[in-house]
């Protein structure tokens, strides 16, 4: 697909990149095609240099992310973790915590029950409180490799 050969090639940020480079290639689209077929891609956002994301492809099976690719992206993008009782607070660079939060849901940790994520902050609800400890040292074991 064209999408996938562009953002190999290419810096895109923006949905709005991605619509003029399919542009120049002759495919006009839509603001509404472009974020279906991202999430049809199961495109990510990864950070890239000074601060700045780029769409990328996951490096393994479709929609779930190489160990690699998750370690990358939370050491680059969790600044603090934080917990009480049954809950753990993600603290991330502003802009990444609905992808890391993304990568957290792929990974099906059966002790998780949801996630939820806004601008920098994500909320685990995890099944009991005994899995809090657990859940912790497999995100540090992350931040390490």
């Amino acid at each position: 697909m064209k999408i996938k050969e562009i953002i190999q090639h290419q810096i895109i940020e923006t949905q709005e990149e991605l619509a003029a480079a399919l542009k120049r290639e002759g495919i006009i689209v839509t603001q509404a095609t472009v974020s279906r077929d991202i999430k049809d891609l199961m495109l990510i956002k990864i950070p890239y240099k000074d601060g700045h994301y780029r769409y990328a492809l996951s490096t393994e099976k479709p929609g779930i992310m190489s160990k690699n690719h998750t370690s990358f992206l939370f050491q680059e993008a969790v600044i603090g973790i934080e917990s009480s009782m049954n809950l753990i607070v993600i603290h991330t660079l502003p802009g990444s915590a609905q992808s890391v939060a993304a990568a957290i849901d792929q990974t099906r940790y059966s002790e998780i029950m949801g996630t939820l994520a806004g601008d920098d902050t994500i909320l685990l609800i995890m099944r009991n409180p005994d899995d809090v400890e657990l859940f912790k040292k497999k995100i540090q074991e992350l931040l390490k490799a």
